[in-house]
């Protein structure tokens, strides 16, 4: 019976063993701590108001609950993330005739720069751009929110794997 047991256990104890971090359900390797997200800059040529302070939050919500790092604004934080917002267009994708357009493309690029104080060779700096489509007879301010909720979305997943999946 008591080998039994050690038999059960010991896969148990030397799994608990190999890892060198915390991991999570969602493939997050997170070593440190803490974390500074900075508010990101709004560069684009096309300025929304709301979008620097709504797409921050959104990867600051992302990271925060998929990694439980503690949110800091000092200096010394185990993660550091800036950013600046440097394109907010809006393209003709579709066209039914050479005058009639179809779709719109609306697309958000963000340069961000990632610094892990603790494995400087996972810092990164890369810009990270997604689109959505829109029907060409709808109005983009009506359906901007929804659109900027699915782009940042998208943006945030590839950030937060960017940053603690390493894909």
């Amino acid at each position: 019976m008591r080998f039994k047991l050690f038999l059960f256990l010991l896969p148990v104890y030397l799994l608990s063993l190999s890892g060198c971090g915390i991991y999570s359900f969602t493939g997050a390797s997170v070593e440190g701590k803490t974390i500074n997200i900075h508010m990101f800059d709004n560069k684009a040529r096309n300025v929304v108001p709301s979008l620097s302070s709504t797409l921050t939050e959104m990867i600051r919500t992302r990271i925060l609950s998929q990694t439980g790092l503690e949110p800091t604004t000092k200096d010394d934080a185990d993660y550091d993330m800036t950013g600046a917002i440097t394109a907010y267009d809006v393209t003709v994708t579709g066209a039914q005739s050479v005058q009639v357009a179809s779709k719109n493309r609306l697309t958000i690029s963000l340069q961000i720069t990632f610094k892990n104080r603790l494995n400087d060779k996972a810092s990164f700096s890369q810009t990270f751009t997604h689109f959505s489509d829109f029907d060409a007879s709808q109005i983009l301010q009506n359906v901007q929110t929804a659109l900027i909720t699915d782009i940042g979305t998208q943006l945030s997943d590839d950030i937060f794997n960017k940053a603690f999946v390493n894909w």
